[in-house]
């Protein structure tokens, strides 16, 4: 009776191994989340999601007086606000984006802010000899400029899914280009996200500002 009232009618034995059994199979339960885990942290630094977090829906400008860029790629995604998102206005939360995939990137005189309502949010960056750096450099986008941009071995037309200059592949049946080399003068952007597997900036300033980029 001892038995059957501590067990529920099994032997401590069988108790042991059904235990072990179960301790198992959660084990295995959970390499799918962990693989799943580990695949997402190899995707956000290689910039191939960087649409998949929730945007603020607040547009910043981003300028610099010379961008270089080894290995570009650029197609149009869908960005996505956070649900009930007060930015969202009649946008249904979505914003149309031209992402720009780059592998290494300089960036000299580097400024970017974004409007807070009456004031801006200003940051400066590589102005004083030494240029910003990044890797795996993504850009979200909606406007993009500059003084002239020059293009080595630059592919139009192309499906964005097989592109691999710059290790990013975008959706199937999406148009896009494709570049080994980039140099755009007198960049400006209005971005609404930006990722990078890393991102250096020599002689960082952050301050509240009246006027932006």
């Amino acid at each position: 009776m001892a038995t059957s009232e501590v067990t529920g009618g099994e032997t401590p034995e069988r108790a042991e191994r059904r235990g072990r059994v179960r301790l198992r199979r959660a084990a295995l339960m959970g390499v799918p989340a962990s693989a799943v885990a580990a695949a997402l942290v190899v995707l956000t630094a290689q910039g191939a999601i960087a649409a998949q977090f929730a945007i603020s829906g607040m547009p910043f400008v981003v300028a610099a007086d010379r961008l270089d860029a080894q290995g570009f790629e650029q197609f149009g995604a869908l960005d996505n606000m956070a649900p009930n998102s007060p930015n969202a206005g009649d946008t249904g939360g979505q914003v149309l984006v031209v992402v720009s995939a780059i592998k290494k990137a300089k960036l000299t005189a580097l400024c970017q802010s974004v409007s807070l309502g009456g004031t801006y949010l200003h940051i400066t960056a590589g102005d004083k000899g030494t240029p910003v750096s990044a890797t795996n450099l993504t850009t979200d986008s909606t406007e993009l400029g500059g003084k002239q941009a020059d293009f080595d071995n630059i592919e139009i037309g192309g499906d964005a899914s097989t592109f691999t200059k710059a290790g990013v592949k975008g959706p199937l049946g999406v148009f896009g280009q494709q570049a080994d080399n980039l140099v755009i003068t007198d960049l400006r952007q209005t971005n609404y996200a930006t990722t990078a597997a890393r991102f250096t900036l020599p002689n960082l300033n952050l301050r509240f500002s009246s006027k932006g980029c």
